[in-house]
């Protein structure tokens, strides 16, 4: 189905959740598995046939994909262990090396064999690790058995089966495309801040409202872009706020929202809880599903990158890059990261619909989200990539609203098993309270920096991020009052 932007002017509110580190075929890929990979609506659906594989890591037989089976203490934990994500894991994953060939023809056969090496030296600093993980669990695939509430709205609503990962690579350079159209070259999470215009900005200049919203703390977000740390508070909030704007009316027009990112959390993120997830996606969707704003949304559900767990659909390799300059390890911005799921959903799109553009043409990725925002309220475009990128505005075809839930009746699963990583920092609470510690908050020396003191639990990061943010609105609050 291709994509124009007509369609868009009913749509008065943007709303995307954006998740963490799982593949398109690693949710999604057995969901019309029963109908021949054909959606109810007729459409071809890119997912797994069953017969997908990739080579053992001790030398045997090929190992086929597998159905994640719902029931056992490990459903809601697979793979296991967190799966390499930055850029050269992805390389072994897609080319069987750290490097990529000239030209990058990408087999997406390395996934096991990078698996088993993450899983060694994982094992050997004392990581996470699900007990009895191996290798293979890299090709356990969810179904719709085990995850209800996102299958029964890609049924329901749109799911897209060729949305891609702006950079291959992990987390902070792919958020930073969604928010500002580049990575600033960065391709690893070392880099913790970027420089660069976001849409936020661009928003502002607009009239147009928006705002972002972390789960039970202030946005990450906000602490990661420097055009937009020291803006009011009013512009940030918790998925509490958010859902009392939503209850009364109150959306602005366009939202981000982010999970909670530690292991307890409901971010998705190997190896945390995915159960949590599917409870945070039903909360969100009925967040606006019950809003008198319901027929003017378009809810985008996505992911940030392809978190090292398998899928069988090379990257496109004729991305526009942002700029003119090389990033980290050289690489160019010309290939597109593995699919991560996505999912469009509003009363207006048709149920059973499966959403791409022409064969041929510029597949969507993260900056397809600013596309359309630009479109919708006229915006412009902030790099060349998003520039090039197509918007989801023909998604949205119907002339009168739904109302028909295509999750009445559907279940939020729980998980029975143990989280093994329970209460460890995860790797986003380390950059945040990285980023907190050098919040200007004047101490008892009358200084504004002190160093970030030790921290080892789970429960340790998310104290310190509050307070240390606590601290922080307090000076400002202090500092607007004495002007």
């Amino acid at each position: 189905m291709s994509t124009t932007s007509h369609s868009l002017s009913a749509i008065n509110h943007i709303v995307v959740l954006m998740l963490e580190n799982r593949s398109f075929d690693h949710m999604l890929g057995f969901l019309y598995a029963d109908a021949g990979n054909v959606s109810p609506a007729g459409q071809a659906f890119e997912g797994l046939t069953g017969t997908e594989s990739n080579p053992s890591s001790s030398g045997g037989d090929s190992v086929t994909v597998f159905k994640i089976q719902p029931g056992t203490t490990s459903t809601y934990f697979m793979p296991g262990a967190d799966p390499g994500e930055g850029y050269t894991a992805t390389n072994s994953q897609l080319f069987g090396s750290n490097t990529a060939p000239t030209p990058p023809v990408a087999t997406n056969k390395g996934f096991i064999a990078n698996f088993a090496y993450t899983l060694g030296w994982e094992g050997k600093e004392n990581e996470s690790i699900l007990a009895g993980t191996v290798a293979n669990d890299i090709m356990g695939m969810h179904t719709p058995a085990t995850l209800p509430v996102m299958s029964a709205l890609a049924r329901g609503f749109a799911v897209c089966d060729y949305w891609y990962g702006s950079a291959p690579t992990e987390t902070l350079p792919n958020r930073a495309f969604v928010h500002a159209a580049t990575s600033q070259g960065h391709m690893d999470d070392k880099t913790k801040t970027f420089t660069a215009p976001t849409i936020y900005a661009s928003l502002t200049k607009q009239n147009v409202s928006w705002a972002i919203y972390g789960y039970d703390a202030d946005p990450l977000t906000r602490m990661t872009f420097t055009d937009i740390s020291s803006l009011a508070d009013s512009y940030f909030g918790k998925f509490t706020d958010f859902q009392a704007a939503a209850a009364n009316g109150t959306l602005p027009n366009y939202t981000f929202l982010e999970p909670s990112w530690g292991s307890k959390g409901n971010s998705q993120h190997p190896n945390y809880d995915v159960a949590l997830g599917e409870q945070f996606i039903h909360d969100v969707y009925y967040a606006l599903r019950n809003s008198p704003l319901w027929n003017q949304t378009l809810l985008i559900v996505t992911y940030d990158e392809h978190g090292g767990c398998y899928d069988h659909v090379p990257p496109p390799t004729h991305a526009v890059p942002p700029d003119a300059s090389a990033g980290e390890y050289g690489f160019d911005f010309k290939r597109f990261g593995p699919r991560v799921p996505t999912l469009l959903i509003s009363p207006l799109i048709p149920a059973g619909t499966v959403f791409r553009v022409p064969a041929g043409s510029m597949p969507f990725d993260h900056t397809s989200i600013l596309k359309t925002i630009q479109q919708r309220w006229n915006v412009p475009a902030l790099t060349a990539r998003d520039a090039a990128a197509p918007d989801v505005g023909a998604a949205l075809s119907l002339a009168t609203p739904r109302t028909d839930d295509p999750l009445a009746g559907v279940t939020v699963p729980a998980s029975t098993g143990t989280n093994p990583a329970a209460n460890r920092p995860s790797h986003l609470q380390e950059v945040y309270a990285d980023l907190v510690s050098r919040l200007p908050v004047p101490d008892a020396e009358l200084g504004t920096h002190r160093p970030q003191p030790k921290l080892e639990t789970g429960y340790d990061y998310d104290s310190y991020i509050q307070e240390r943010l606590a601290a922080w609105k307090a000076s400002r609050q202090s500092a607007a009052t004495k002007r």
